[in-house]
């Protein structure tokens, strides 16, 4: 009993020293978005190499059934910098020279602007203002101490 206990112990710990030399199905995370990998579609392909934390620093992963991906996009959009005329679509001409020019078009213009509203009217100072009113001051009030310069700091 012992000895198929421990037996299945070492088998189980030697294991996961296998678990990294194997190979890997790629699975795309997104349906109808592929993974490439060195200008391979390898969605749903096996692939043999290291990876993760264990790679070399220069992976040359194994790709089985993959597809390979055209670089140049082979599509029916027109790209003008790939240099080639577009495959339908409006046929560009360059007119001649010395051709009939159409009429000038009647001129446009259209300005816009901003401005604050318009101040209020200022009163000036009356002739004979009202006189200025102190308020008396209330001995009563506890807080109120008639403070001399040793109160004041210096």
């Amino acid at each position: 009993m012992r000895i198929g206990v421990t037996l299945a112990v070492l088998m189980a710990t030697t294991s996961a020293a296998f678990a990294g030399g194997g190979f890997d199905i790629v699975i795309p995370g997104r349906i109808g978005v592929p993974i490439i990998i060195n200008g391979v579609d390898a969605s749903y392909s096996v692939i043999e190499g290291d990876w993760g934390l264990g790679k070399c620093p220069q992976v040359q992963p194994t790709i089985y059934g993959g597809r390979y991906i055209d670089p140049v996009p082979r599509v029916g959009h027109y790209y003008p910098s790939a240099g080639r005329i577009p495959g339908y679509g409006r046929l560009e001409i360059e007119p001649p020279a010395n051709r009939k020019l159409p009429q000038p078009a009647e001129s446009y213009h259209q300005s816009w602007s901003a401005q604050s509203e318009p101040l209020p009217a200022q009163s000036n100072v009356p002739v004979d203002p009202p006189s200025i009113i102190y308020a008396p001051q209330d001995l009563r009030r506890p807080d109120y101490r008639p403070r001399g310069p040793q109160h004041f700091p210096r």
